[in-house]
């Protein structure tokens, strides 16, 4: 058993997938990853089949699509009733698994297969409404531990949905994201020495507050941005519906937001090393496989937009990184793969590396096949979708192309990706083929949805949208 190979995950969250500087990011710095990426595959268009946050982390923890885990929106308070899970598998297979920082899952205590978690979600409104927060967060009794009792991850004022900034007001080493790497590193001391393990390392951030450490936030304080993305087809001003906190519409106040969240990446980065360099230290690190993976992106101001839930690029696309053990030197380094991948097939993915058999229900993928250079056969496009009111949407994209279906109004837009990756130039208008082709495509795949999206051959608007899918709230 001990030979076995490791597994991390280090999870991030609302991280845009071109946020990488071995992606070529003109501003972000990410020296450790970008090291990632020279020992392993970048996967180059993943993406978040429905991009916020409870949903993307159901893919990921039961390797089924939304469709069949039933969560199509965001809806804080329905109970995960998944018999199987990512983390109960490995740990019926004799790892030991572990979970830090941000599992999103409800009840907040799930273990999810788990055999221990070390919970910290962020600010929750559902959670710090319904009861006392410190029973369903470890890391608030332990701040308060350190700054008195009524110290708060949200001392700095910022709210988590806001775009305002502020530094974090207490040490660095204090800071949410510093307290996973440590508690990270702490599971390594007192893991099970006789199995291999599986830890699930989970950052809250790039996702607001923007209060990344001060001199963090310092490093990009004289760069200059290029400025955010407007297509040619954008008719509305930028959108500000955050409750919690206000979103900025001053230039100035534009570019500040944009270097914090690039600030928290970089802060983010730093503690991955830390924890890269505690796996050596424990003499893990040659038979350990890292995947780092987003939950969804950020649309970061790019065409009058922050935030996600939206088929755009920004939103829906995600930084999928593997990283290879030592022991898989036949396995080339540095290759990037641009077959259209989603966050469920990080489970069988995880099975593959385990030598477990992948349980049945899993509809996910594993993505090993293109770590050892194979051309496996392939799902032609990802379809994504998101409960958004007026503005949720249907989307199809295989990385090349990108089509995109409003439910409530039947808007329609197509995208090439190729030619134009920053989808500025709309062409619904002018290739009126390419998008019939894929209007018909989409309705094949809503054929049989219970809103009624689809007849299986033609798309019907204004059918009502739901954030959660029957499943879902019964269980089946």
């Amino acid at each position: 058993m001990a030979d076995r190979p490791n597994i991390v995950i280090l999870q991030v969250d609302q991280w845009r997938a071109d946020c990488l500087g071995f992606a070529g990011h003109p501003t972000v710095e990410t020296p450790h990853l970008d090291a990632f990426f020279r020992q392993g595959v970048n996967f180059s268009k993943a993406y978040a089949a429905v991009p916020s946050c409870i949903a993307a982390r159901a893919s990921i923890m039961t390797g089924l699509t939304p469709r069949s885990h039933g969560r199509v929106g965001y809806r804080d308070g329905v109970p995960w009733n998944y018999p199987v899970t990512l983390a109960g598998t490995l740990a019926a297979a004799g790892y030991h698994t572990q979970a830090v920082g941000k599992l999103h899952a409800y009840p907040e205590r799930s273990l999810l297969g788990f055999h221990h978690v070390v919970l910290h979600d962020g600010y929750l409104h559902h959670s710090r409404s319904h009861g006392s927060h410190e029973d369903r967060d470890d890391y608030l009794p332990w701040i308060r531990g350190r700054r008195g009792p009524r110290a708060d991850f949200i001392d700095t004022g910022m709210g988590c949905n806001g775009y305002t900034v502020a530094p974090w007001c207490y040490d660095n080493s204090e800071h949410p994201t510093a307290w996973v790497a440590d508690e990270s590193i702490d599971f390594l001391r007192r893991r099970d020495p006789s199995r291999p393990f599986f830890l699930y390392a989970s950052f809250h951030r790039p996702h607001p507050p923007l209060d990344p450490p001060r001199d963090y936030l310092a490093l990009y304080d004289k760069k200059e941005l290029p400025p955010p993305l407007r297509g040619d087809w954008v008719d509305h001003p930028l959108r500000r519906g955050y409750f919690d906190s206000p979103v900025p519409v001053k230039p100035d106040e534009i570019d500040r937001a944009r270097k914090a969240y690039y600030a928290q990446i970089t802060f983010i980065d730093h503690q991955i090393n830390r924890l890269t360099h505690a796996l050596h230290e424990r003499g893990v690190l040659s038979n350990t496989w890292i995947l780092f993976v987003s939950d969804h992106g950020d649309m970061l101001y790019d065409h009058g937009h922050i935030a996600k839930a939206l088929p755009y690029e920004g939103s829906a696309r995600v930084p999928l990184l593997m990283r290879l053990p030592d022991s898989q030197k036949t396995l080339a380094r540095g290759r990037q793969v641009d077959a259209p991948v989603e966050l469920r097939d990080i489970f069988p993915t995880c099975c593959e590396i385990a030598g477990v058999a992948v349980p049945p229900s899993v509809e996910g993928k594993s993505l090993l096949p293109f770590a050892r250079g194979e051309a496996p056969q392939w799902r032609e496009a990802v379809h994504g979708e998101h409960e958004w009111g007026e503005g949720s949407n249907q989307w199809l994209s295989d990385g090349k192309t990108k089509y995109a279906w409003y439910s409530q109004t039947g808007r329609e837009e197509l995208f090439d990706l190729e030619k134009d990756p920053g989808e500025i130039h709309e062409l619904s208008r002018l290739e009126p083929e390419r998008l019939s082709k894929w209007r018909t495509r989409l309705a094949k795949e809503l054929a049989g949805r219970e809103e009624g999206y689809s007849d299986g051959t033609r798309l019907i608007p204004g059918k009502k949208a739901t954030p959660v899918l029957a499943c879902a709230l019964t269980g089946a």
